[in-house]
C-alpha cells in the first residue's frame, strides 16, 4: 500500500519539474525566434521591392543608387559612372525611394496654384488697391 501512494505522488512531481522547462521554451520563442522571423520577413519584402532609382545602403555601409536589378543581384552606381554589383541580401536599407511619374505629376500640380485661387488673389489685390 505504501508503494501505490508513492507512485501516484511521483506523477505530480514530474509535471512540476517539467513546467519550468516548458516556460523557458515559451519565453525563448516570444523573445528570440518570433522577432527574428519578423525581421527576416521585412528584409525579404524590402529586397523584393528594390527598383532602379532607389538610394540604398549596403550592409557594409556603402551608399549608392540602384541602376539595374535582376533576381539575384543589384547594380549600384556609387559614384558617377562607377557601377558595382551586389547580391540582393547585401542591401541593408533604402534611404530614398525613386519617385514614379505619378508622384512627380502630383507634386507639380500641388506646386502650381489652382485657377480659382489665382482669381481670388487678384480680386483681393484690387480691393486693397482701391483703399
Amino acid at each position: 500500500m505504501v508503494i501505490a501512494a508513492e507512485s501516484s505522488g511521483g506523477g505530480g512531481s514530474f509535471l512540476v519539474t517539467l513546467l519550468p522547462l516548458i516556460l523557458l521554451f515559451a519565453v525563448m520563442y516570444f523573445l528570440m525566434i518570433r522577432p527574428q522571423q519578423r525581421r527576416r520577413r521585412e528584409a525579404q519584402q524590402l529586397q523584393a521591392q528594390l527598383a532602379p532609382g532607389d538610394e540604398v545602403v549596403t550592409i557594409g555601409g556603402l551608399y549608392g543608387t540602384i541602376v539595374d536589378t535582376d533576381d539575384e543581384t543589384v547594380t549600384l552606381e556609387i559614384s558617377p559612372g562607377v557601377h558595382t554589383r551586389y547580391a540582393r541580401p547585401a542591401i541593408a536599407r533604402v534611404v530614398a525611394k525613386a519617385e514614379t511619374e505619378e508622384e512627380e505629376e502630383y507634386e507639380e500640380e500641388a506646386e502650381q496654384p489652382a485657377e480659382a485661387d489665382d482669381v481670388a488673389a487678384r480680386v483681393v489685390d484690387r480691393g486693397k488697391a482701391k483703399d
